[in-house]
C-alpha cells in the first residue's frame, strides 16, 4: 500500500533537507481470519419458467464458475492435511461439516488419488535422482494393511518366482523411508509401504543406480534387515542408536554411562561447529579427526577394558550396550574416515514419523493402492519440505500442467519448477 500523502524523492517534511526514498521490507500488518481447510463458492443462476408451456431459461453461469467442481487446490489442501499433517478422512469430514461446507471422505479420497496419480511421474523421477546419491539413508516402521491380512497374495502379484518363494511366508508388513542427498544434490525422501523391509526396498533403489559410480555411503542402524542385497555400500552405523543406549542405564550405571554420554557430547559438538563454519565434506572430515578423532580411540581402548578389568558383565545390560559399540565400531566411527558420512539416522528417524503419525491417526491402509497413494504424496510433499519449497503450491502446479510433468518430469522437481512457471509466463504475457 504506498503512502497516502508521499512518494519517492519528495522532500523530508521532518528536517526539509533530504530526499524520501524507498525502505525494504515495507512495514507488515498481519490479520488473521478463520475459515474452513476446503472452501467452496456457490453460484446462484436465475430460472425462469413460462406459464403455458413450462419451459424453463436458466441464466447463463459466470465464467468464474469454470467446469470442474474441485480445483487443483482442493486435492492438495487435502493431501497435505492426509499425508503431511495426519489429518483422517472422516476427522475432516467432520469438520467440514461442522463449517457448513460438507467434503465427504470418499471424495477427498477420489482427490488424493487424482492428486496421487499426477504426481506419480515425479516420484518415479525421485527415485532415478534417489538412486544416484552420495549419501543414502534408511530405516523403517510396522503399517497395517488390511488387503495383506486378508490375502497375503496380493502382495506377490508381481513377484518373480524366486521373490514369491522368498516373501511367501513373510507376516511382517512395513514402511520403508529413504533419504538420499549429495554435495550437489537436494535431498530427497521416499516411501515404500508393504512386505518388503528397509534393505530390500534400498535394493531396489540401487538397480536405477549408475554402475560408473562409485559406492554409496549408506546410514542406517545395525540391524542385517537394513542392508541391500548384492549392492556395495560403504556401512555407517548411527551414533544416536549406540548412545541411546546407555541413556536408558544413567540410572544403574552412573559413572560408565557419564564418561560415554560426555565423549559423544563432544563428538556432536565438533559436528555442530562444523555446520556452523559451512566446512566441506573434506574439511569436515579433517576437523573431526582433529578434535573427535582422539576422543573416539579413548573410547575404543576404554570400552573392552570394563570387561577385561571385570568392571562390567558381558551379559548384563551394560555388558550388552558396550558390546553393541565393540562390534559395530568400524561403521560407526566411518565419520572419521570418509568425508561426508553422517554421524546418525536422525533425519530418516524424523522423515518416518510422518508415516507414524499418519499410523497413529488412520490406522490402517485399506488396500496396496491406498499404500501407495500414501507412499506417493508423502514422498512429496517431504521432499519439498526437505528443499524448503512449498508443498501445497507445489502440489497444485503440477496438477495444473501435468501434461508437462508427465512428458518431461525432471524439469518439474520442487527445486526448480517455479523455473517453468517463470519461463511459461514470459512465453505467454498476459495482455
Amino acid at each position: 500500500m504506498p503512502h497516502q500523502s508521499l512518494k519517492v524523492g519528495d522532500e523530508c517534511t521532518q528536517c526539509g533537507k533530504g530526499k524520501l526514498y524507498e525502505l525494504k521490507p515495507p512495514s507488515r500488518i498481519v490479520v488473521f481470519k478463520g475459515q474452513a481447510p476446503v472452501q467452496a463458492t456457490i453460484f446462484e443462476c436465475q430460472r425462469l419458467r413460462c406459464s403455458a408451456c413450462g419451459a424453463v431459461f436458466t441464466a447463463q453461469a459466470p465464467e468464474e464458475a469454470g467446469v470442474a467442481k474441485y480445483d487443483a487446490t482442493a486435492g492438495s489442501i487435502v493431501a497435505l492435511l492426509k499425508y503431511g499433517n495426519g489429518m483422517p478422512f472422516y476427522r475432516l469430514e467432520q469438520l467440514q461439516k461442522s463449517l457448513g461446507i460438507p467434503l465427504a471422505a470418499s471424495v477427498q479420497w477420489k482427490l488424493v488419488k487424482q492428486k496421487a496419480h499426477v504426481a506419480e511421474p515425479v516420484w518415479e523421477e525421485f527415485q532415478r535422482g534417489a538412486a544416484q546419491g552420495e549419501v543414502l539413508k534408511n530405516d523403517d516402521t510396522h503399517v497395517t494393511i488390511l488387503q495383506l491380512l486378508e490375502d497375503r497374495s496380493a502382495a506377490l502379484d508381481h513377484m518373480d518366482d524366486e521373490q514369491k518363494s522368498k516373501f511367501a511366508e513373510r507376516t511382517g508388513v512395513f514402511t520403508t523411508a529413504i533419504l538420499s542427498s549429495g554435495s550437489e544434490r537436494h535431498t530427497i525422501a521416499l516411501f515404500h509401504s508393504g512386505v518388503k523391509h528397509a534393505g530390500e526396498n534400498m535394493g531396489e533403489l540401487l538397480k536405477k543406480r549408475d554402475p560408473g559410480l562409485p559406492a554409496p555411503i549408506l546410514m542406517c542402524d545395525a540391524l542385517s534387515r537394513n542392508l541391500p542385497e548384492n549392492f556395495k555400500v560403504i556401512l555407517a552405523n548411527c551414533s544416536a542408536h549406540a548412545r541411546r543406549q546407555f541413556v536408558d542405564l544413567v540410572e544403574a550405571f552412573p559413572a560408565e554411562c557419564e564418561y560415554i554420554l560426555e565423549t559423544f557430547k563432544e563428538v556432536y559438538h565438533f559436528d555442530a561447529q562444523a555446520k556452523q563454519m559451512k566446512l566441506s565434506a573434506e574439511e569436515r572430515l579433517a576437523y573431526h579427526q582433529e578434535h573427535s578423532g582422539p576422543l573416539m580411540d579413548e573410547m575404543h581402548e576404554w570400552l573392552p577394558k570394563q570387561f577385561e578389568q571385570r568392571r562390567v558383565e558381558p551379559n548384563s545390560s551394560m555388558g550388552e550396550a558396550i558390546s553393541y559399540m565393540i562390534k559395530h565400531w568400524k561403521a560407526l566411527t566411518l565419520f572419521l574416515r570418509v568425508a561426508g558420512a553422517p554421524l546418525d539416522n536422525s533425519a530418516t528417524e524424523r522423515a518416518l514419523k510422518r508415516a507414524i503419525l499418519n499410523r497413529k491417526n488412520s490406522l490402517f491402509y485399506k488396500t496396496l493402492n491406498g499404500a501407495k497413494v500414501g507412499d506417493i504424496l508423502m514422498s512429496v510433499i517431504y521432499t519439498c519440505i526437505l528443499c524448503k519449497a512449498d508443498p501445497f503450491d507445489y502440489l497444485t502446479q503440477i496438477e495444473m500442467h501435468s501434461a508437462k510433468v508427465a512428458e518431461n518430469p525432471q524439469d518439474w522437481m520442487p527445486w526448480n519448477y517455479q523455473d517453468q512457471l517463470e519461463s511459461s509466463e514470459a512465453a505467454s504475457p498476459l495482455d
